[in-house]
């Protein structure tokens, strides 16, 4: 996620001084999708933390293959020095993970995440998540993130799919946390669903409005954003297991945060572009008032792409996807090509 973060930081800076190109939406044009339920849960305290069976064996989650940036050239962005000192930590406690009480590593990839408030972390691990104060006490968990959704009905209250997403809201004191829905579902006649539970309040204990957003794809690598006008989230779209695209999603965060019924806006890219990354505000710091917020990907060995999501949830034909803008960069090799190969310890 820092690699991540930091080409995206050094994507955004070149890309302000480029041209634009010309304004066009995405030829998949754009798909507005209400949520399919929402409701308001009890305060989570007062929810019995479901737990994941550990006598189950560990499971490898299929890693859906998506179109790989070209390698092969020499990355010209190593550094072989360091050159700042990183800051000291203001605390260090372990996270739900190997060896931790009450959790039991059941899946890999692990899709680790984690956010942090002014008094908590939230971290999510797969289908698990947890509470902590920021000096590591332990307030909820682990549980099944699903629930979160107890009493909600359907596949997001059944099923415990995981690729989950924490974000804390700094503008609006509130905690979002994402997962999907897809082992009951087809597409079809049993949508797949994202599955979004928003704080009402700065206390991520408390009581969390609840929403399921359908999809006829398979939403799989859902990766989540924060921005003023909403919450932006991108997928690596299937139909079965052939990869259809990626999409760009964009969520009514005022209506979410209201706990009112809420649309999402989505942008269907063809299947040359996948592993995109939406832009996130940190900071209090605001991005200029109507700016678009940016999703980022890898392109060949020496460049990156980035399209600009401009949302209008009053007038959707106003909502714009435009790019692909190509971003020149130093030279570039994909680690592991794109597959899996660094050693983990635990």
């Amino acid at each position: 996620m820092l690699k991540a973060t930091t080409v995206f930081a050094c994507a955004l800076a070149l890309m302000l001084a480029l041209p634009g190109p010309a304004v066009a939406k995405d030829s998949g044009g754009l798909t507005v999708i209400p949520s399919s339920k929402n409701d308001v849960s009890p305060r989570l305290a007062t929810i019995p933390p479901r737990s994941e069976d550990a006598a189950q064996p560990k499971r490898e989650r299929p890693l859906h293959g998506f179109p790989q940036a070209v390698t092969g050239a020499p990355d010209g962005a190593v550094q072989s020095t360091v050159s700042t000192a990183a800051p000291a930590m203001s605390s260090s406690f372990e996270g739900i993970g190997q060896g931790f009480a009450g959790f039991t590593v059941q899946y890999a990839p692990p899709d680790t995440n984690g956010a942090v408030g002014p008094s908590n972390f939230v971290q999510t691990v797969n289908v698990s998540f947890a509470v902590f104060t920021r000096t590591g006490s332990l307030l909820y968990g682990p549980a099944k993130i699903n629930t979160l959704f107890t009493g909600f009905g359907g596949l997001c209250e059944t099923d415990n799919d995981g690729d989950p997403s924490v974000v804390y809201d700094q503008l609006a004191d509130r905690w979002l946390i994402t997962q999907f829905a897809v082992s009951g579902a087809n597409g079809s006649s049993m949508p797949y669903l994202e599955c979004i539970a928003i704080s009402t309040s700065g206390d991520p204990t408390g009581s969390y409005y609840r929403y399921s957003f359908p999809r006829s794809y398979f939403p799989d690598y859902p990766k989540l954003g924060l921005w003023p006008d909403a919450y932006y989230m991108s997928t690596n779209d299937f139909s079965g297991n052939s990869f259809a695209g990626a999409t760009t999603w964009a969520f009514d965060r005022a209506r979410m945060l209201a706990g009112a019924p809420a649309t999402a806006q989505v942008f269907h890219l063809s299947f040359l572009y996948g592993g995109l990354l939406p832009a996130s505000l940190d900071g209090r710091a605001l991005p200029p008032a109507g700016a678009p917020n940016y999703f980022v990907a890898l392109n060949d060995s020496s460049s990156l792409a980035l399209w600009k999501f401009h949302v209008d949830f009053a007038n959707s034909a106003n909502s714009t996807l435009t790019g692909p803008i190509t971003i020149p960069v130093a030279g570039y090799s994909e680690l592991c090509n794109g597959s899996t190969c660094v050693p983990q310890g635990g």
